[in-house]
């Protein structure tokens, strides 16, 4: 398109500087406009929240919980959806193929971040498809060992097991959790040997009768066994000391640099708006933080926890590296 004059610059080219900025910060205004009010009309419907392990488990419990209160808040039904096998992995990959429009989120866990390393062949990369959005919780482990165990501190365990080298036998929950990583943790910051023998039941029997010596267990699994004096606390995995165990000391007051913690949190398929993913951080943050819902929480035996979701992103990388650092020392395979 010319014109009359002989110039034959397109039209849009010859607007004048004012009106093109004008015209700018107009199409800008209209897009701000448009994502507050989407953030503020989502959501408009159902939302499914897909939990990688079965009813009654952990997680379930703290997904339906946070669900419950989302939905108060929010004034619209976030429905637990359980997907369980391949350490969460089937789960996942269900949420990275969803629609990235914030109606189906994915209950994330620690093993997220370690199935990075221990599955070579994931067709999806968690870190890079899934979008973070806050955590919920951190879930602490307790050292606890039979009453056999002549060991009363995580040192004396320590001098134990090397004196003991092969004799010590390790339950967790299976290979590769993150009970049987804190433990490889520990072997690999002391040097000492010991056996791990991964269980697909309960094992406190076991470690009570004495069949294994320790186990690194969650808080809600052990307090009451510690407390009837049936087996020993020697330190918890967690930076600072728990509530639940207040006179059991954290592994790092006497390893320095010692950590190994679970988490749960919330993601979404990547490319979800942001505007979504704010207004679901401030939601979740705001319910974490709520008397009832943190009253419960630390009943479970867990630790409420807040973050930006990019303070969230960085944390899932830090644990990404840190156990993949784990796994390829140990040489873990899945099973």
């Amino acid at each position: 398109m010319s014109n009359d004059d002989g110039d034959h610059r397109p039209v849009r080219m010859r607007l004048p500087r004012r009106r093109f900025l004008h015209l700018a910060a107009g199409a800008a205004a209209l897009q701000t406009v448009a994502r507050v009010a989407r953030a503020e009309t989502y959501p408009a419907r159902t939302v499914r929240v897909v939990v990688g392990f079965p009813p009654g488990s952990g997680p379930d419990i703290v997904a339906r919980l946070l669900g419950q209160k989302l939905a108060e808040g929010l004034g619209q039904s976030f429905i637990i959806e359980n997907r369980p096998g391949a350490g969460s992995n089937i789960a996942t990959e269900t949420v990275v193929r969803a629609p990235a429009d914030g109606y189906t989120l994915l209950f994330a866990a620690a093993s997220n971040a370690i199935n990075a390393t221990l599955y070579p062949n994931l067709t999806f990369d968690f870190t890079k498809d899934i979008a973070p959005i806050a955590i919920v919780v951190s879930t602490p482990f307790v050292l606890a060992s039979n009453l056999a165990v002549p060991a009363k501190t995580v040192l004396e365990f320590v001098a134990y097991a090397k004196a003991n080298p092969g004799k010590i036998n390790m339950a967790s929950p299976g290979n590769g959790t993150t009970p049987h990583l804190c433990g490889e943790l520990l072997k690999i910051m002391t040097g000492i040997d010991i056996v791990h023998v991964p269980y697909r039941t309960n094992y406190m029997a076991d470690l009570i009768g004495g069949q294994v010596q320790i186990a690194f267990s969650t808080a809600t699994q052990l307090t009451e066994y510690v407390h009837a004096g049936k087996v020993r606390a020697l330190g918890v995995t967690s930076a600072t000391r728990l509530e639940a165990l207040p006179d059991v000391p954290a592994i790092a007051e006497l390893l320095p640099g010692y950590e190994g913690i679970g988490w749960f949190g919330v993601g979404a398929p990547r490319d979800t708006p942001i505007d979504i993913i704010v207004r679901l951080n401030t939601a979740v943050n705001t319910a974490v933080a709520s008397a009832d819902v943190k009253a419960r929480l630390i009943a479970l035996g867990v630790v409420p926890m807040s973050m930006t979701s990019t303070e969230f992103g960085k944390f899932i990388a830090a644990e990404t590296e840190r156990w993949g650092k784990v796994i390829r020392a140990a040489n873990i395979k899945a099973e």
